[in-house]
């Protein structure tokens, strides 16, 4: 299955101002970008929207709208593609299916290794009190 692509009439690009240091040139040039794209009104397959939707994320709003901020480069061209590939990152991440946890049970030999190595640390650790004579 290939991987959802963001389409670009769903994209949209608003050229801001970036913050920070930058001299003269930042405060009269708009090279920063806000990308916003609705997840709810985009063509991605359901699974993969739903995933997103779902993340914790904080570059998604509670309307389902990624808010990606691009402003590292001087170039608004440089800006809007990284911020173009962020968001292709985050949807090709979210295309990915979590493989389900089974749940298995520690074997014995395991579980007395960690028990050994309980006793252990704990004899290191009762070799630190005070010395009595």
């Amino acid at each position: 299955m290939p991987l959802p692509e963001p389409l670009p009439h769903d994209i949209h690009v608003i050229a801001i101002r970036a913050q920070g240091a930058g001299g003269q040139n930042i405060n009269k040039v708009s090279n920063a970008v806000h990308l916003r794209y609705d997840l709810r009104s985009a063509t991605l397959p359901e699974p993969v929207r739903e995933r997103l939707l779902a993340l914790s994320d904080h570059r998604i709003s509670r309307d389902g709208v990624i808010v990606i901020k691009a402003q590292t480069h001087r170039s608004l061209e440089l800006n809007r593609s990284e911020a173009v590939e962020r968001l292709r990152a985050m949807i090709h991440a979210a295309a990915v299916v979590p493989l389900e946890r089974r749940a298995t049970k520690p074997t014995r030999a395991s579980q007395r290794r960690r028990v050994e190595g309980k006793v252990q640390r704990g004899q290191i650790k009762a070799l630190r009190g005070r010395v009595s004579e």
